[in-house]
């Protein structure tokens, strides 16, 4: 009988049994939607009752631009929430943090002063201080997790990780309803000069290693990753004292465009997985070396988190540099003038672009793939930050 049905069905030929399982598993198994529970669909509900509660009060100050964004959101979140649970409460706390601030305020900038929990932890200033700490923090108990194979260290450097994010997004919500109690023509998303986007740096790039600490169930990534974060912290806190960069200036007329809201974060999505994906090629160097080689994950582990690392920053980055040329289009009249951002930008774009194109079409791997993550770190940063140091043009908004 068994060998007539292989005759019927020649596509069956050479199959084993544990495959033609796996592929009744697969075919048995739900698709995505049915999959969620009530709580997941209570938790896009909440994202969507928030969003219009958001439109119905706010809704007259809004432009259409505005309210698409929000609307928008609501299903993007909705899926990252579904797919990603901590992000769930992690929106939760942030609501009710920036909330309570903006309920302290009471419409007045000079309450930053006053108000016991503005002053210490809730003001933006305060709450990206707090993040700096934590920011430190984690790093150093992540390496004594590391240098001590402590669980317990590893533990505490995640969780002080999340308190930093919290703290960190807190301060960047607060800060942007303090730009609008300066004055409705002050008021604008905090990503637009080098204090801000360090910020959004720190950021994105805590958040993307938390997830690939959950998905690969290690957290033996997180001395590395976390040494290149607490390095733009440093470089935060310098900026912060030597040019009183926290202070909430008005907008140059050329940033004064809802392209930014999309670009700048898609930009720095890119810069901070990029980041990752050096730190993580660190690791893998030192480990093919036999340096701490027993207390990092596989190689083949650690070449997935870099490979996906630069994919995900490579589409980002991609995003970004479309949304940068259309922007400058309505800006300057050109969508390219070969401004030293925009060359640089090129440069980085092109590095990944190879990175990718080898590794996908030659087979890219190793020590090779590792020292080219680890260079275009230093490219990146040239172009982050570098170009603003020593070059001038017409992005030169966050000068040093």
């Amino acid at each position: 009988m068994s060998s007539n049905v292989n005759q019927a069905n020649p596509t069956m030929r050479g199959t084993t049994r544990a495959e033609t399982g796996a592929a009744d598993e697969a075919y048995l198994e739900p698709s995505f939607l049915r999959r969620l529970r009530w709580v997941d669909w209570l938790f896009a509900v909440a994202l969507a009752a928030g969003a219009g509660v958001a439109l119905a009060q706010y809704g007259r100050w809004m432009g259409g631009y505005d309210k698409a964004v929000l609307i928008g959101a609501v299903p993007t979140f909705a899926l990252l929430g579904w797919h990603w649970k901590p992000v769930r409460p992690l929106m939760l706390v942030l609501a009710v943090l920036s909330l309570f601030a903006i309920q302290l305020y009471q419409g007045q900038l000079a309450r930053a002063d006053q108000a016991f929990f503005l002053k210490y932890f809730l003001s933006s200033q305060s709450a990206i201080l707090w993040m700096s700490a934590l920011v430190f923090l984690s790093t150093l108990f992540y390496w004594v997790g590391l240098a001590t194979r402590s669980n317990t260290g590893y533990s505490i450097g995640s969780k002080l990780c999340w308190g930093a994010i919290v703290l960190g997004f807190t301060g960047m919500l607060v800060r942007w309803y303090e730009s609008y109690l300066i004055g409705t023509d002050i008021g604008h998303i905090p990503i637009s000069n080098l204090y801000e986007v360090f910020v959004l740096f720190t950021l994105i790039t805590s958040l993307f290693y938390l997830y690939y600490e959950g998905r690969y169930a290690t957290r033996a990534l997180g001395p590395f990753v976390m040494l290149v974060v607490s390095a733009a912290v440093g470089f935060l806190l310098w900026y912060t004292v030597s040019r009183n960069a926290q202070e909430i200036q008005p907008l140059v007329p050329a940033l004064q465009s809802w392209w930014m809201k999309i670009h700048v974060p898609a930009n720095f999505i890119g810069y901070g997985t990029f980041a990752l994906a050096a730190m993580v090629s660190v690791a893998y160097l030192l480990k093919q070396r036999g340096i701490l080689a027993e207390r990092l994950p596989s190689l083949e582990l650690l070449d997935d988190v870099m490979y996906k690392a630069i994919a995900v920053g490579f589409a980002f980055f991609t995003i970004a540099t479309i949304l940068g040329a259309l922007w400058a289009a309505e800006a300057w009249g050109g969508y390219w003038s070969w401004d030293p951002k925009e060359t640089w930008a090129l440069i980085v774009w092109l590095n990944y672009a190879a990175w990718l194109h080898m590794r996908l079409m030659k087979g890219l791997r190793g020590t090779m793939a590792a020292w080219w993550a680890l260079v275009g770190l230093l490219v990146t940063t040239f172009a982050f930050l570098g170009v603003n140091m020593f070059l001038s043009g017409l992005h030169s908004y966050g000068e040093l």
